[in-house]
């Protein structure tokens, strides 16, 4: 029996641990850390209610592909054609920006870790970016979700027992010499305030839009297998790639409360300056032994993000334009897509070289916005008539989502009212 169990949990694991990737990456790596380095444990409350606030909308993206058999974006079309095309519209408006900034991350962190700006100059970051774009568009090209769901856990198991040996560290710490950690309130009445609330908010875990790609996993998953779970083993994993992410947020936030925040020091605006400071004041606070351990455990976070994003878009921008003009997504609109994702966020990388803080900022908060619409139609597509009904979610689950909306909906147009304010 432990044995049956092993095997169909086997075959079942993929998707949540993708999900949890994608997630643990500039939402947590970066936004986290630079939550806890400015306002200690005070946006503890933030982190916390935008993890509850958005659960259900991506664990209705695993529910749907396990009851129907299809992803939601093909859900959306029984919704009508404006729900497609809308969906079209925001992974446009929002994806070159998302891959631009993850990928900018994911190359300051691998520059911080070699030191190449340091013997080739500040630029060199933008070409460690376009390395890593050709090299993953290779990789996903060739090796496509079989590699993915390899890569993706040997780097996510990294990353993991890395920042959970940093934690621990850190907090062990003797703080003889250092101030106490502050709660501090957070000044949401300010345009600056409400911005960087927002943005932290907005991948975290990660953007509301992305629910779409746990349902396209999970379905690559079943094919890549030859086993289809129960709903009840689909949504197991799930909750497992969940709540290692969500754990692992407020890991994060506490190391930059910890080792940014006690110490008063702030972070360089420049790409590979922001990461090798952050891997710098990990070093001096835990020893400089720690280094290695902090830059491959950044580099190993923001890798497989940096994979599973581009390889996300790419599938949900080719299956939405296919649901929008009727017609069936071909590998080689795929490929296209893949290139176009690739080519757009590189254009964006080298438009705002320097500037990661400006850009993930931006990414993120375009992220927020387009939020509550999706949500909207996850919870209609999984409460609708012709939805199974075995599958629907209880009146419990169904109410969390009706609050997490409202919640999303509020601080969307709080925002938005501070910054037109302004």
């Amino acid at each position: 029996m432990s044995a049956s169990w092993l095997e169909r949990w086997l075959k079942t694991l993929g998707p949540g641990i993708l999900f949890a990737s994608t997630c643990i990456g500039v939402s947590h790596l970066v936004q986290s850390t630079r939550a806890g380095a400015l306002a200690g444990f005070g946006l503890v409350w933030a982190v916390a209610a935008a993890n509850a606030a958005k659960y259900p909308f991506f664990e209705f993206g695993s529910r749907y592909a396990s009851a129907t058999g299809t992803s939601l974006i093909e859900g959306y079309r029984k919704l009508g054609r404006a729900a497609s095309w809308g969906y079209l519209a925001s992974g446009l408006a929002t994806g070159f920006f998302v891959v631009a900034a993850v990928g900018l991350v994911t190359a300051a962190f691998l520059d911080a870790l070699l030191g190449i700006s340091a013997a080739a100059g500040k630029a060199a970051t933008t070409w460690v970016a376009a390395g890593l774009f050709l090299a993953t568009t290779s990789l996903l090209l060739v090796g496509k979700f079989n590699t993915l769901d390899k890569l993706v856990k040997l780097l996510a198991s990294a990353l993991v027992l890395s920042t959970v040996a940093a934690v621990v560290l850190s907090v062990a710490s003797p703080p003889e010499t250092l101030p106490e950690v502050e709660w501090p309130q957070w000044d949401m009445d300010t345009a600056a305030g409400a911005a960087f609330l927002i943005a932290l908010m907005g991948w975290m875990p990660t953007a509301v839009d992305l629910s779409t790609w746990n349902s396209i996993w999970t379905l690559e998953r079943i094919e890549a297998s030859g086993y289809r779970p129960s709903l009840r083993e689909t949504l197991r994993e799930f909750n497992l790639g969940y709540g290692v992410s969500a754990i692992l947020a407020f890991g994060f936030l506490t190391l930059g409360a910890l080792l940014l925040h006690r110490t008063g020091e702030s972070l360089p605006s420049g790409s590979a300056g922001f990461a090798a400071g952050i891997v710098g004041l990990y070093a001096k606070s835990i020893g400089p032994w720690s280094a290695p351990i902090m830059g491959a455990a950044a580099f190993s976070a923001m890798m497989g993000t940096c994979v599973a994003v581009m390889d996300g878009y790419s599938r949900s921008l080719s299956q939405s334009l296919a649901v929008a003009l009727d017609r069936k997504a071909s590998v080689r609109w795929g490929q296209v897509a893949l290139l176009t994702v690739a080519a757009g966020g590189l254009a964006i990388v080298v438009l705002f070289s320097g500037q990661i803080k400006q850009l993930v900022d931006l990414a993120t908060t375009l992220s927020f916005l387009a939020a509550p619409l999706v949500a909207f139609w996850n919870l209609r597509l999984v409460t609708r008539p012709d939805f199974p009904e075995d599958a629907r979610p209880g009146r419990a689950l169904q109410a969390w989502a009706w609050t997490g909306l409202a919640f999303l909906t509020a601080f969307t147009l709080w925002f938005l009212w501070i910054q037109f304010a302004a």
